[in-house]
């Protein structure tokens, strides 16, 4: 909990005040302490006397006026007095100055006021979540964006975190594609190089080869049609049940670690990877090749898994499958098919057993699409019930919990993609992103090189896509829009990386100019715009703190937006180099040195690059 946080102090004071207004109620009364939502009124306001009053059977301005005389906030506010109730009772309050700028200076640490947490826990993050040979596409991006920034957030407040990308490397539509890349090696047609463009194009080949023409044969055998073409649909499914022979082949050779098969399927895992963790490296993800956990790392336990859950009565069989039953949902966990075929839930049941058991997992949160929601629900219920989402040693079982995010709209509406209905890669997403934030800084750049200029668009387009995304509510779909997310004003990415440029620029001014700074200057706050600022930034602790508890990014990224928006009330009110006291100068210097601290400090807890100049 952070150090420098009034509402909690207030909250203190005025349990202690209902406690002495009414021994009766115990120590269960809630104080309801919350920001003001009329400023001209009060810093904050108590809402405490509503929900008593109902409780105590009076009415609630009279609770409150009691709550008035009993409560003692010296020190911390302004005295109470009736005018300080408004409404049906509700009780505003005015921090005193003094005491204000003390609770900024208790902030005013290396750790911000927000120091480790006490007992810190082991949170697993799963991220990204690739496929071999496919590029990383539009529907990677909130999956690696927003996972990272859940694990970074948890870091900040000192927890171990351990970030797993669960990739996609292994089962039959890998097996085709990697005996379709070894029959091209046999035939002297490989590609060299072998580039992921290329293993993409092959996948799909592949897969069309092994697919066959079942459908219309079908369709025709059962309403007569030309024999001509029903030989020829023949001859096609033939040559599909042979590709597809060659790759349940393949397959078992790769079970079996064939020499050859598997170099292959390690080449094209090798090239996939790579071409991933470079663009989780350019979206300044701290996701590497540590954290990648392969469905093929989990292959020689999906057996075990279900015999274990059979064995123990946790399973059992249906119509020759094998299912969990979960109390409370219709569909049982189906983790072994009727031709022994294992699925994504066997894998993922698999996955939470070594997260908790193997890693030490306290939580587990899994950054995946919202239409896998059953799924989870089903996952996560089947493996509490196995054992498998506890601790070895521990009574409770760690906290697994579906961090679902919503789909990328494009500008119609209907999911994003290309204009001729392909799903838009995610290099050429950022690179165009990268590229509009270059034509949004001409003519705002002023003496920086090519190369400088180039640095700081890459920047700027990538804080863009990252904080468009991060910034609103995971669960909903949003809309993507170039033009918005670039912009310099507004709730945007540019606007808060402008802001912080802004700060840094004014220090450097400050030393061309001589002014030194002094980090134990009295803090004092006299104007309005300085109070809120201040106000503003005793939140950032909670901000955190709320984000990290609900998993949701977004509202990190609020609290930083109105940070900025205060900033400039400040600064556009307020002078600083140019205040009319030396001591006034020095107060409002530590103001904003704070806030560019606050403010790098949430940047970085977001995974946002920053700049130095605009």
């Amino acid at each position: 909990m952070p150090i420098a946080d009034p509402i909690n102090q207030l909250a203190e004071r005025f349990a202690a005040a209902i406690k002495t207004a009414f021994p009766e109620v115990g120590d269960d009364a809630q104080t309801l302490i919350a920001a003001s939502r009329q400023p001209e009124k009060g810093d904050f306001q108590s809402n405490a006397a509503m929900p008593l009053a109902k409780r105590l059977g009076m009415k609630p301005r009279d609770v409150a006026a009691k709550i008035v005389a009993a409560a003692d906030l010296s020190g911390l506010a302004e005295p109470l007095t009736d005018e300080s109730i408004a409404g049906p009772g509700f009780i505003n309050i005015r921090l005193d100055a003094g005491a204000l700028a003390d609770m900024l200076g208790s902030m005013d640490t290396a750790d911000l006021g927000l120091p480790p947490a006490e007992e810190p826990t082991t949170v697993v993050v799963d991220v990204c979540g690739v496929n071999l040979a496919k590029q990383m596409h539009v529907g990677h991006l909130r999956a690696t964006v927003i996972g990272d920034t859940i694990a970074r957030i948890h870091e900040r407040l000192g927890h171990t975190v351990k970030r797993q990308s669960h990739v996609g490397d292994w089962g039959l539509p890998i097996a085709m594609v990697t005996a379709k890349l070894l029959s091209l090696e046999d035939a002297g047609a490989l590609p060299d190089p072998l580039t992921l463009d290329d293993l993409n194009r092959l996948y799909k080949q592949a897969q069309a080869e092994c697919k066959g023409e079942g459908r219309a044969l079908a369709f025709i055998t059962k309403h007569g049609g030309n024999a001509k073409l029903t030989a020829e649909l023949e001859s096609i499914n033939a040559e599909a049940d042979e590709y597809l022979s060659k790759a349940k082949s393949t397959l078992v050779a790769l079970q079996g670690g064939d020499q050859r098969v598997h170099a292959m399927w390690r080449r094209l895992y090798d090239i996939t990877m790579e071409a991933c963790l470079a663009q989780c490296a350019r979206l300044h993800t701290m996701i590497t090749d540590d954290d990648s956990a392969g469905e093929s790392t989990y292959a020689t336990e999906l057996a075990g898994v279900v015999d274990d859950l059979l064995a123990r009565g946790v399973a059992e069989e249906s119509d020759g499958a094998v299912v969990v039953r979960i109390e409370g949902l219709a569909e049982p966990c189906l983790i072994r098919k009727s031709d022994g075929g294992f699925l994504y839930a066997t894998t993922d049941m698999a996955a939470i057993r070594r997260r908790v058991q193997q890693l030490g997992a306290d939580q587990v949160i899994y950054c995946v699409d919202a239409r896998q929601s059953l799924h989870f629900k089903q996952v996560f219920a089947a493996a509490t019930m196995a054992g498998y989402a506890t601790k070895p040693g521990m009574a409770d079982p760690a906290r697994l919990e579906h961090a679902a995010f919503g789909t990328i709209l494009g500008e119609d509406n209907r999911p994003f993609k290309t204009r001729s209905g392909e799903t838009v890669k995610l290099v050429d997403l950022l690179d165009e992103a990268v590229a509009r934030a270059g034509g949004a800084l001409e003519g705002r750049t002023h003496g920086l090189s090519p190369a400088e200029q180039a640095t700081v668009a890459e920047a700027i387009g990538i804080a863009a896509i990252k904080y468009a995304d991060l910034s609103n509510d995971r669960v909903k779909d949003y809309v993507f829009s170039y033009d918005r997310m670039v912009a310099f004003e507004g709730n945007t990415g540019p606007y808060l990386l402008y802001a912080l440029v802004r700060i840094k620029s004014l220090f450097a001014k400050a030393e061309r100019e001589g002014i030194a700074f002094d980090a134990s200057a009295v803090i004092r706050l006299d104007a309005p715009e300085e109070i809120n600022l201040a106000l503003e930034l005793l939140r950032y602790g909670k901000a955190v703190a709320a984000a990290a508890e609900s998993s949701e990014p977004h509202r990190l990224c609020a609290y930083l937006y109105d940070l900025c928006t205060a900033y400039s009330s400040f600064y556009d009110k307020c002078h600083v180099l140019n205040a009319d006291t030396e001591s006034t100068r020095a107060s409002r210097m530590r103001l904003c040195d704070l806030t560019g601290r606050v403010l790098a400090d949430g940047l970085a807890t977001l995974g946002m690059p920053t700049v130095e100049r605009m």
